[in-house]
């Protein structure tokens, strides 16, 4: 009997997805996936329901390495968010999402400058992901 990792037809739950969107969100951090690579790939992993369609997302990419020893500490805050809530924003399904949203908005709305709502998919990607980890040093002058 094949494992279950091994059968490409078995359906996913929730926690599949969110560990796919994870290990996607660690190869654009790397630099292995660029912006619209990484939106197109998150958008499949939310909409994914076979294990052979999340394995699709990764069949050019490398295996991430496992971690082996303590969990890593609790992520610092950052002093203009405002202290951590103790559950992280699931930030590629948002991600995904925000062009949708700003196309909605552009076709329903009766705003002259309707093309601005686009600016939303850079701004939300700065503010998901721009602030940077409690590791590097980017926040700090």
């Amino acid at each position: 009997m094949a494992a279950m990792g091994d059968v490409p037809d078995i359906r996913v739950g929730h926690a599949e997805r969110e560990r796919a969107i994870a290990a996607l969100n660690e190869h654009f951090s790397a630099g292995r996936l660029t912006l619209t690579e990484y939106d197109d790939r998150s958008a499949r992993a939310v909409a994914a329901t076979t294990r052979g369609d999340l394995d699709a997302l990764f069949a050019d990419l490398p295996l991430l390495p496992t971690r082996v020893g303590p969990a890593p500490p609790p992520a610092q805050q950052h002093p203009q968010i405002g202290k951590p809530s103790g559950r992280e924003l699931p930030r590629g399904p948002i991600m995904a999402l925000m062009p949708f949203v700003a196309l909605t908005l552009f076709i329903v709305t009766d705003f002259q400058n309707n093309w601005l709502f686009f600016l939303l998919i850079p701004v939300t990607a700065i503010l998901l992901f721009g602030f940077g980890s409690s590791d590097d040093n980017s926040g700090k002058c």
